[in-house]
């Protein structure tokens, strides 16, 4: 499996770095290397594309200005020689966000996130034998093969979300958002910014915790009254 992959920069020299780490990766296949957003806009509409990597400072039109434009964007990854426009970016959910000079190391690192998230997606579209009720993320140079019954719980640190399952646990290189895109909506809910919970597994409420099978998760209070209805439902016997 490869995924096309687009480059959007106005520097010549940052163009050719980019090119040059692609061709090192096995799962990369470049379309097309554009030196601006029009250009670029065109190829999207002409090819099929899994993978931007997005300059942000560009003439005319930014990269952020242009992944605001489009629809249904694919997998970003932000490029800058400025770490400034690092919270805007992953607001608009990129994948990652690389300060230029980029080194192959680090490029690897974005690349292989983007590699996980899109595994995850195509999971979820084209699983014919009824509905998916597992998903991958790599973890520990390998794919783990999850099953969402066996999740208690997911925290998110940053760049890494840690996915508690049973008895241990599963560190992996995505965000916390990507994961709460990704996860059934009737199973899975955001209870903390930090936190996901699996309502399965949910065994009491105790003022703003959610008390698990071996944890206790603390809850929202903006989002409090919100979550005590989707958790509890028509399932709270009154007297």
């Amino acid at each position: 499996m490869k995924l096309n992959c687009l480059i959007i920069d106005d520097e010549p020299i940052a163009r050719k770095g980019l090119e040059e780490h692609v061709q090192e990766i096995e799962f990369l296949h470049c379309i097309a290397s554009c030196e601006n957003a029009l250009r670029a806009a065109t190829c999207l509409k002409e090819q099929k594309v899994d993978l931007i990597y997005l300059d942000i400072h560009m003439p005319k039109v930014t990269g952020i200005d242009f992944l605001k434009t489009l629809k249904h964007p694919p997998l970003t990854i932000l490029t800058t020689a400025y770490s400034d426009y690092a919270l805007e970016g992953y607001s608009l959910d990129v994948i990652d966000y690389l300060v230029k000079p980029i080194t192959f190391e680090r490029f690897l690192k974005a690349s292989l996130k983007a590699m996980d998230v899109f595994q995850l997606k195509t999971a979820a579209l084209h699983h014919n034998s009824g509905p998916v009720d597992y998903f991958f993320v790599r973890c520990d140079r390998k794919f783990e093969k999850v099953y969402f019954r066996d999740v208690s719980y997911v925290e998110g640190l940053q760049n890494y979300a840690v996915i508690h399952v049973q008895n241990r646990k599963l560190i992996t290189y995505i965000t916390l958002t990507s994961l709460e895109q990704q996860l059934p909506k009737d199973q899975f809910l955001k209870v903390h910014k930090s936190f996901l919970i699996s309502v399965p597994h949910i065994k009491a409420i105790e003022g703003d915790e959610i008390i698990l099978e071996n944890a206790r998760i603390p809850m929202s209070r903006n989002l409090r009254e919100q979550l005590m209805q989707q958790i509890l439902g028509n399932s709270l016997f009154k007297r």
